[in-house]
């Protein structure tokens, strides 16, 4: 009796991002690296359309700015971290303010935080490690 096994290569349901910042060469930058490494991204310029972004899209990882020019990145990820629904949604927070830190682990926090300028392997290990978890 002989056994046929048959192959199939499933395509991975790719992970949405959305990556939230006023500066066009930053967006095109991240998103041409992480659409490299298998992700969707979705790109905001401001962060007044944020949480109803969130809500009808579903990301599975948000990278937002600190500073965008109509709302603080800290208010927008208390915001989502305060939302019962999105509570759980990973947040990177970029900035080029190394105080950031310090608030890291305080209650409504992001989960991480990335400098800019940002190192591309730091980037993706990131965005890897907070869609892991």
């Amino acid at each position: 009796m002989a056994f046929v096994i048959t192959f199939v290569k499933y395509k991975a349901m790719s992970k949405k991002i959305l990556i939230v910042d006023d500066n066009a060469f930053i967006i095109e930058v991240m998103t041409y690296i992480l659409n490299n490494k298998g992700y969707e991204v979705i790109a905001l310029y401001n962060g007044e359309e944020v949480l109803s972004h969130i809500k009808t899209n579903h990301p599975d990882l948000v990278i937002l700015d600190m500073i965008l020019p109509d709302a603080d990145g800290r208010e927008i990820c208390k915001e989502i971290k305060c939302n019962s629904e999105t509570q759980h949604l990973p947040i990177i927070m970029c900035t080029a303010n190394d105080s950031l830190e310090l608030q890291i682990n305080q209650q409504h926090s992001p989960n991480d935080v990335l400098y800019k300028p940002f190192d591309v392997d730091a980037l993706v290990d990131m965005v890897a490690f907070q869609l892991a978890a």
